[in-house]
């Protein structure tokens, strides 16, 4: 009788869903990260990427710095709680070299 929606499981699922996962990997593995340089997320268009990086800063996983100079420049990187991830991510990356097909 358990509604998944209230499950700790479930809220670790929204906090990583859809595109969400490849940018908190991509932030993992290259630390700060230049929103042009997010290209290497295959399949992302920009507006989708923009969402995606306000939905992380607001759940407090990624961090935004924004430079006042002209072009602009604004770096992302992970958070604290967003590092507290990388065992996670680590995980699911060695369950995925394990049991490739």
């Amino acid at each position: 009788d358990a509604d998944l929606e209230q499950t700790g499981f479930h809220y670790t699922m929204s906090l990583i869903q859809e595109y969400k996962m490849f940018i908190l990997y991509t932030l993992m593995d290259f630390g700060v990260v230049r929103f042009n340089e997010m290209a290497v997320i295959r399949g992302i268009s920009f507006k989708t990427l923009s969402a995606t990086l306000k939905e992380l800063e607001a759940d407090q996983l990624v961090h935004r710095e924004e430079y006042p100079q002209i072009p602009p420049k604004v770096e992302y990187s992970l958070t604290e709680r967003g590092k507290s991830l990388i065992p996670i991510l680590d995980n699911l990356c060695q369950w995925g070299d394990d049991h490739r097909l």
